[in-house]
This record gives C-alpha cells, sequence and structure tokens, in this order.
C-alpha cells in the first residue's frame, strides 16, 4: 500500500500569553514580511515585537490565553485524513510557520513516515508572497535537511475551489436571511490586508481574494445582491489595501444597512475573527449605527471544504512537476508577476 504525506501549512499563533512575542518577533523577522537587510529586519521585529506585545496579550488572554489556531488546524488534518482513506496510507501533518509545530519539526514527523509521495497543501487559498510563498521556502529547507526524498507536489493556491466556493455560500446564506430583517443586507467579505506596494510588486493575492468573492456571490445568485470586499488587520503607517472593513462598516451606518462579514481569507478561527471581527468590529458597527451586525463562522471542517481539500490533494497526485494552483494552470493574470506560475 503506498505511503502518502500530506502537509497542511497554517500561519501559527501563540500556545501560551508568554509565546506572544516570541511569536510576534518570528513573524515580523521573516524576509517575506519585513524586506530589509537581515540585521535591520531583525531589530524592526524585535522593537513591533516588544511595542505591540501587552496588546497582543490582552487580545489572546480574551480568547482563553492562547491561539486556537493549533486545535483548529489539527482538526482540519484530522477530517482531511479520514478524506484521503482512498488514496492508501495517508498521515496529514500541520507545519506551522510563526509557532510550534513549525516546518523543522513537521518535516521530522513526514521523514519518519517514509512517505512515497508528499502532497503540500496551504491553508491560505488566495496565495500571496507573504504566506504560501513563505511557508514553502521554509518547507523546502526543512525538507532538506530531514532528509525527505519522495517526489513532492505542492497546491500553491485554490482560490475558487468549488467546495471552497459552496462551503463559504451554505455558511452565508442562512445569516443573509437573518440579516433581512433588519433591511436589505450589505454583505462585506473581509480579507486580512496586505501593503499596497507588496501588490504593486506583482503580488496575486488582491486579485485571487476578489476572484473567490465573485465565485460566491456567482453561486449565492441572488439578484441585486449588494456586496463589497475589504480588509483589516493593518499594521504600521504604510498604505494598504482598501477599503478598510472600518470604512465600509461606517458607510453601512450612514446607510442604515445591516451587515453580513464573511472571513473570506481565513479558513479557521483565530484572533482576526475572533476578537477582531467579533469583538472590535461588532462594537464599531454599534457605533456606527449598523441596525444589524452578523459575522459568518470560518470554513474550519465544513465537509464541503474538507472535500475541496481532498480533491486537490487527489488533483496533485494525478500531476508530475513540483507546483501547480488547484485547477492545475496558472490563473492569475500576466500584470501579476510574483505568481509562482508566472513562466507558464
Amino acid at each position: 500500500m503506498s505511503r502518502l504525506a500530506v502537509v497542511l501549512f497554517n500561519l501559527g499563533g501563540p500556545d501560551s500569553l508568554d509565546a506572544v512575542e516570541p511569536f510576534l518577533l518570528n513573524l515580523f523577522r521573516d524576509p517575506a514580511i519585513i524586506r530589509a537587510p537581515a540585521p535591520l529586519r531583525r531589530l524592526i521585529a524585535w522593537l513591533i515585537a516588544r511595542r505591540r506585545g501587552p496588546e497582543a496579550r490582552d487580545i489572546y488572554r480574551t480568547i482563553g490565553g492562547r491561539s486556537p489556531l493549533l486545535a483548529e488546524t489539527e482538526a482540519q488534518a484530522t477530517a482531511l485524513a479520514r478524506a484521503l482513506e482512498d488514496c492508501g496510507e495517508a498521515a496529514v501533518t500541520v507545519a506551522m510557520r510563526y509557532w510550534h509545530p513549525m516546518s523543522e519539526a513537521a518535516a521530522h514527523k513526514v521523514a519518519a513516515f517514509r512517505p512515497d509521495r508528499v502532497v503540500l497543501l496551504p491553508l491560505y487559498p488566495q496565495f500571496s508572497t507573504t504566506t504560501t510563498a513563505s511557508s514553502l521556502a521554509a518547507w523546502r529547507k526543512a525538507a532538506e535537511s530531514a532528509g525527505i526524498a519522495a517526489p513532492t507536489q505542492a497546491v500553491c493556491c485554490y482560490p475558487r475551489a468549488d467546495g471552497l466556493i459552496q462551503a463559504h455560500a451554505a455558511l452565508i446564506e442562512p445569516l443573509l436571511a437573518t440579516a433581512a430583517e433588519a433591511g436589505k443586507p450589505r454583505l462585506l467579505f473581509s480579507a486580512h490586508g496586505l501593503p499596497r506596494k507588496v501588490v504593486a510588486r506583482g503580488d496575486p493575492y488582491q486579485w485571487q481574494v476578489e476572484e473567490t468573492a465573485r465565485q460566491i456571490v456567482a453561486r449565492l445568485d441572488r439578484d441585486g445582491l449588494d456586496w463589497r470586499v475589504c480588509y483589516q488587520s493593518k499594521v504600521g503607517p504604510m498604505a494598504w489595501l482598501e477599503p478598510s472593513i472600518a470604512d465600509e462598516i461606517d458607510r453601512a451606518g450612514r446607510d442604515r444597512v445591516p451587515v453580513v462579514i464573511v472571513p473570506i481569507a481565513f479558513v479557521s478561527e483565530h484572533s482576526e475573527t475572533l476578537v477582531e471581527l467579533d469583538v472590535t468590529y461588532r462594537d464599531h458597527a454599534r457605533a456606527a449605527g449598523v441596525p444589524a451586525y452578523h459575522r459568518v463562522p470560518a470554513l474550519g471542517t465544513h465537509p464541503s471544504f474538507i472535500a475541496a481539500l481532498a480533491d486537490l490533494v487527489r488533483g496533485a497526485l494525478e500531476r508530475d512537476g513540483g507546483l501547480a494552483s488547484g485547477e492545475g494552470d496558472r490563473l492569475c493574470p500576466a500584470p501579476h508577476r510574483c505568481c509562482p506560475l508566472a513562466t507558464r
């Protein structure tokens, strides 16, 4: 029987309040996040971690003193392993980028399994140089160090995978109906923001986020649906993608329309959903006069989403070569030169 190892990439999060600053340090010293010479980048990362540490600890304190992301991702890994029972002996391993278990530990676990094939699957449906590309780079180093020689395929993105779209639509529908009791609802797709200069360099993330939103709206098939993509989690003074979720909530307040918030680029609950969306922006909406505020759950282990992940793994196993989109070929329009399939 063949042995398949699937590696799920995710961001990671602190597992205690004491881990908050080390987690932030790992995050901001990544050259994919801060593009500066290494000594300067390490200094900037240390300063940011020290400055943001107290506020971040308060955030994690409100959700039990730790990030729920590892437990969420492990539940997705368990569900995916069950969905892959037709693929022989399949082991699904979690590799976090900025906190444990990171790529090194995951690679040693995969090496001990001695797989015949390896599939790398990011839990970032939309590709960015700051997320998927960084995770792939970290994995390559870790896999080489662990001596993994099995043929490896990686999925770079899947912004319009059918099960992904189906799961989002299924979770959105009932909340649109509930929100309609307070007026015609506005659907706000909220994604983690990026600095504009990252997108200007050719990062395809914004295009892929908007593509996911377009596919969901088409699946909902509601005449005259009021919707908008917006961005959250801005850090620092530089210009980030717009509109911000705060600006869109203010606009909804002026228009006196209820809102339904969809975490379109987050497939697991974590601080950006449980605190930023559920507390900070709910309070903001109340102050702005929004008549009703509803937040759609993250996809988690929704059966359609897990089925989509399983289909992505099966598709990767059918292909030769090391990297492909969820649809095989390049998805991004030509100007997005940071697409990892830009040469195709």
